[in-house]
């Protein structure tokens, strides 16, 4: 199978497990960090049940469009201090979000306190562990989560982005994560780590993908867990 197109399953395949995992609450607020266009954040509420939708997005047009998708949108910058007060949401989600912040620590102190009592957040993240990136670093590649360039993705043959350009601005990995580093990062803010599932094993094929992830998550593609605060 083209490496491509299998990326995108496994993306698709991830937004499942996310979807899992959400909570039917009609009477819920939701924020979905990083909603880009509110394409999956609308159907993140779909899910939940609610009609009580936020997002947060730092690019204009972006978030002009997610407005227009019918988004409460913050237009604020994740690395900084949410102009949200403290106990405001029941459900939080960030996908593909952490991985492009340079203040980790501050996020998962905002989630936290913006999050209501007993409330929850999903948070899914490239896995530095995947078997795909032990198996770039044995012949001396980069791993495919860790960008070293701010312009262009560089130092791994395997990798069929190797080449093309970022897709813009706040699209570098700036931090990578494993299994044991996120779930003692997430503790150590605070949270109780409900949930943690592996999505994806490249270069396999989903039909055997989702067997080693569910029996070795620790070098899944994905990490994707649920916190209760």
């Amino acid at each position: 199978m083209e490496l491509l197109s299998l990326y995108r399953q496994v993306d698709e395949e991830n937004r499942r497990f996310i979807l899992n995992m959400a909570e039917n609450n009609p009477h819920a607020k939701l924020l979905d960090c990083g909603c880009e266009k509110g394409d999956f954040t609308k159907i993140l509420a779909e899910k939940v049940g609610t009609d009580d939708v936020w997002g947060i997005e730092f690019l204009d047009e972006t978030a002009r469009l997610a407005k227009e998708n019918g988004i409460n949108v913050y237009r604020v910058n994740l690395n900084g201090r949410l102009p949200i007060e403290d106990e405001t949401f029941d459900v939080v989600f960030a996908n593909q979000v952490i991985e492009h912040l340079y203040e980790t620590d501050l996020f998962l102190k905002e989630i936290y306190r913006i999050l209501k009592n007993r409330g929850y957040t999903i948070i899914s993240t490239p896995n530095l562990a995947g078997f795909h990136n032990i198996f770039s670093l044995i012949f001396g590649k980069q791993p495919f989560p860790a960008h070293i360039s701010n312009e262009v993705i560089l130092g791994n043959s395997f990798d069929p982005k190797r080449g093309m350009k970022h897709g813009g601005k706040g699209a570098v990995h700036l931090r990578t994560f494993t299994h044991e580093g996120l779930k003692e990062l997430f503790e150590y803010h605070g949270f109780k780590v409900e949930k943690i599932v592996g999505v994806g094993y490249y270069p396999i094929p989903n039909t055997i993908a989702r067997f080693l992830s569910r029996i070795d998550r620790k070098h899944a593609v994905y990490l994707t867990m649920k916190l209760r605060k």
